[in-house]
């Protein structure tokens, strides 16, 4: 049960973004911008990066939404699995292993990214705002995985509402649905 009344028919952030939409513009806009803005890494691996942070952060709601776009980008489901559970045997290049390893070292703290994590990444190849962007997704959805669990949101009700979310971002991306989030009343 959600510690703040939320729409019961939105789930997890949107909830909370709908709950206070005033301080969900911003963060929305950055979110639109870091996860599917001008970058030289895909949708898909910026994805994965949420996917790495929120499943260390144990943040089902995120974990399984982020899970569920990415999935959806690549078109397979082998890749997330790999990297939630083992990053070095995932099926990404190795740049994107040095960089999700990057990720996973924000999630504990910014202060356990080292001169060697960043130097590993710029030798598989990764530039300045890759490394830099990197750390920012991670930030932003550590602040996003506290946001979800610090308010005890809910979690959706049937598991295939995830995959509605993951088409929802995948071809909207992070804005605000201009219809609103009414439809999804049943």
């Amino acid at each position: 049960m959600p510690y703040i009344p939320v729409e019961a028919h939105l789930p997890g952030i949107t909830g909370l973004l709908e709950y206070r939409k005033d301080s969900a513009k911003p963060i929305r806009e950055l979110t639109q911008f870091l996860l599917r803005g001008p970058s030289t890494l895909t949708p898909a691996e910026r994805e994965l990066i949420a996917t790495v942070v929120s499943n260390g952060n144990q943040c089902t709601f995120c974990t399984t939404a982020h899970t569920a776009a990415a999935d959806l980008l690549l078109g397979e489901k082998e890749t997330t699995t790999k990297v939630k559970s083992a990053i070095e045997e995932a099926p990404v290049s190795d740049k994107m292993k040095a960089l999700l390893q990057i990720a996973a070292l924000v999630r504990e703290s910014g202060r356990s990214v080292t001169a060697e994590a960043i130097a590993a990444a710029k030798s598989a190849g990764a530039a300045d705002v890759e490394i830099h962007d990197t750390v920012l997704i991670a930030a932003l959805f550590c602040l996003y995985n506290r946001y979800v669990d610090g308010l005890a949101t809910a979690l959706p009700g049937n598991a295939a509402y995830y995959d509605t979310l993951a088409e929802r971002l995948v071809n909207h991306g992070y804005t605000r649905l201009p219809q609103g989030y009414d439809h999804l009343k049943k």
